[in-house]
């Protein structure tokens, strides 16, 4: 049986005499409207005119644009200047536009992730946190996105895949809502999702194992050792290269997705943004019970508490399951001191010698 349509559940779920319910609510239903719109791009795919190759030009921190990216950023916008939302915070854009002063409310907005898959055909999305206007949004804008993500209103974002859908939190459980072309409306699929505390499933990109820290690789090797290493069972590794359809499958399944920074240069705080990537996330990550950490020289710091210090700043990402993560977490801190660990295991790794 379907569930309740988006409409439906922001009016059950947000009261429109609380302090922000009703606004939160308008400014969901806007950027679901916007997805559809930009999904009918996405699927006229190389036939249609948004979906040319690179733009020739850079976002804001130096990757190179497709011109759907700036399609999509570009509907975003507009849309949100007829909503209540004072500030709109981009991966396109250096520097947060204001639309109006007097608004509460901030907008931190990953167009389109994952769109080096765009020419692939493979599941790409929109990213978005809402914030609470902090200061004089004109006099500083930049203010109101440096807040901590513990500190977001919302968060979700939309998948561009086989299914058009939006994961979406409020603080209380995170929501799927699939869009149905036979009513025209996004409909609840999955309420108030649980991760499963185990998994045996990782994502990573291996191609750069030469390049990680001593913890991240020994994890990795004891999960590729399988039933007859330290772990005692085998792994699945799964790695779309789209934040958004990894983070799909954790929350549908369970497991453990890796971007931690490298020796790489430019690697060395990893390549997603904390503002409008990871702390969108690791808020739907938490609110269905897993765990989200930059496991660097704090591997139990939640990624929630952090204080970014750029809109555009960038952080290593470890999520899912929590007993996953935490086990990640002690990697770091004294990997050879872990009880389920061989003497075997501790000196010698797969791909070391």
């Amino acid at each position: 049986m379907a569930g309740a349509t988006l409409e439906a559940f922001l009016k059950t779920n947000v009261s429109a005499d609380s302090e922000n319910g009703e606004a939160i609510g308008d400014i969901l239903l806007g950027l679901a409207e916007c997805a559809k719109n930009v999904r009918g791009f996405i699927n006229q795919g190389a036939l249609g005119s948004a979906f040319a190759g690179t733009k020739g030009s850079t976002n804001a921190d130096g990757d190179s644009q497709k011109e759907l990216d700036v399609f999509a950023d570009d509907n975003f916008l507009e849309a949100m200047r007829e909503l209540p939302i004072a500030l709109y915070g981009s991966e396109e854009i250096s520097h947060p536009v204001l639309l109006d002063k007097d608004k509460k409310y901030v907008i931190a907005i990953d167009p389109l992730d994952g769109s080096s898959n765009i020419d692939t055909n493979v599941s790409i999305g929109t990213i978005f946190a809402i914030l609470p206007v902090t200061g004089d949004p004109a006099k500083d804008p930049d203010a109101s996105f440096l807040q901590p993500g513990n500190k977001q209103l919302a968060a979700g974002y939309f998948i561009y895949g086989p299914q058009l859908a939006l994961v979406v939190t409020l603080g209380s459980g995170t929501h799927i809502f699939v869009f149905s072309s036979r009513i025209g409306a996004f409909v609840q699929a999955y309420e108030s999702l649980m991760i499963p505390e185990r998994t045996q499933e990782y994502a990573i990109n291996a191609s750069n194992h030469r390049n990680w820290g001593d913890p991240v690789r020994l994890y990795i090797d004891d999960c590729l050792a399988g039933v007859d290493g330290p772990r005692e069972k085998n792994f699945n590794m799964r790695w779309v290269a789209s934040l958004v359809a990894d983070t799909y499958r954790i929350l549908i399944r369970g497991g453990i997705f890796l971007y931690p920074g490298d020796a790489r240069k430019g690697y060395a705080n990893g390549r997603l943004r904390l503002v409008y990537e990871a702390n969108p996330i690791a808020m739907l990550i938490e609110q269905a019970g897993g765990r989200a950490t930059c496991c660097t020289e704090k591997p139990e710091q939640r990624i929630l508490d952090i204080f970014p210090t750029d809109l555009h700043q960038r952080i290593p990402l470890i999520f899912g399951s929590r007993n996953e993560v935490d086990r990640v977490g002690r990697y770091h801190t004294d990997p050879g001191m872990i009880g389920d660990r061989s003497p075997l295991f501790g000196n010698r790794g797969l791909f070391r010698a």
